[in-house]
């Protein structure tokens, strides 16, 4: 039983610090094809193989600077409560059906809750810094909090009634073939949500370095903001995660392993978020807020009544 928590934790390590790192790798070479960008494409020659290293040396030769009048105990730890939230949420999540180091009976309500706490490293990081640009973008992140939350809750309380149970496993083993039209709505609402809690484009207000530079991020140096733009990776990796196993059925699929079928899934959720930032420019605040209150979460209700409706059917 030591065995099997100590291994299970082991892979959860692997997972939080290589996936991210391929995801960001992927980034750079997807945006170089689509924009036609050359610079990622000559690092380490063929095909700029070593883009991903170079950039980690960049950042551990960078000075560590802290402004003199940020403060600088809240300053100092932002960037790990951006980051370790998520490598927390990846206990309760199941790679396959007997692949979960944590299984909680309120595990998808312990995912949502520990995910919302990551945004509290952008609002620290943009109050700690001094700096009028990164105020403007903590504040940013905290408004879109008004939008992003309330239909990310609505759309994964779908899937969890057509389930009948708030354990992860438990959804991916209720799960039927025949929930991707039922649940596709939620899916596509869970998912949209889920990209503006990640300040990701074209929900990136908080960020927009063509307005507010890098927001929260503008006084962070070397690893300090290493640790943000990781946070951000993983929070891809997390975020595909959970729409795999709670709207395309996890490690459901045939012929091919269960996690290997669950990984196929997440890059594939991985690339979609890539494909929308190289596509769609950065929306406003007020235009997210509008989206979020004026359709997802009306659509998000129209979901959870059809449910409703199935499961009385049912």
């Amino acid at each position: 039983m030591l065995l099997h928590v100590v291994l299970s934790f082991a892979v959860i390590l692997v997972v939080f610090l290589v996936l991210p790192l391929i995801v960001g790798q992927t980034e750079h070479k997807v945006m170089a094809h689509m924009q036609s960008r050359l610079g990622p494409m000559y690092a380490g020659r063929f095909h700029g193989w070593a883009q991903l290293i170079a950039d980690g040396v960049k950042f551990a030769q960078k000075e560590d600077v802290i402004p003199a009048a940020a403060d600088r105990r809240v300053f100092m730890i932002a960037p790990g409560v951006a980051l370790v939230p998520y490598l927390v949420v990846l206990i309760a999540i199941p790679f396959d059906r007997d692949f979960v180091a944590v299984d909680l009976d309120l595990g998808l309500f312990f995912v949502l809750a520990v995910m919302g706490v990551g945004v509290l490293g952008a609002i620290m990081a943009g109050w700690a810094s001094a700096n009028k640009y990164s105020v403007l973008g903590g504040m940013r992140a905290a408004a879109q909090l008004m939008s992003y939350e309330l239909p990310l809750v609505l759309a994964a309380s779908s899937v969890a009634m057509a389930a009948g149970t708030l354990s992860i496993p438990g959804i991916v083993e209720a799960w039927q073939w025949w929930w991707l039209p039922w649940q596709a709505v939620g899916g596509v609402v869970f998912f949209l949500a889920g990209l503006a809690e990640l300040r990701r484009p074209p929900f990136d207000m908080p960020i927009a370095e063509s307005e507010i530079i890098m927001g929260p991020m503008t006084e962070y140096t070397g690893m300090r903001f290493a640790l943000f733009m990781l946070s951000e990776y993983v929070g891809i990796v997390v975020l595909s995660f959970l729409t795999t196993v709670l709207f395309l059925g996890g490690w459901h699929g045939p012929l091919l392993p269960g996690w290997l079928w669950t990984l196929v899934k997440v890059f594939a959720l991985a690339f979609v978020v890539i494909w929308l930032r190289v596509t769609y420019p950065r929306l406003r605040e007020d235009q997210l807020q509008k989206l979020a209150w004026a359709v997802l979460v009306p659509l998000a209700l129209g979901q959870l009544a059809l449910t409703g409706v199935v499961k009385v059917l049912l």
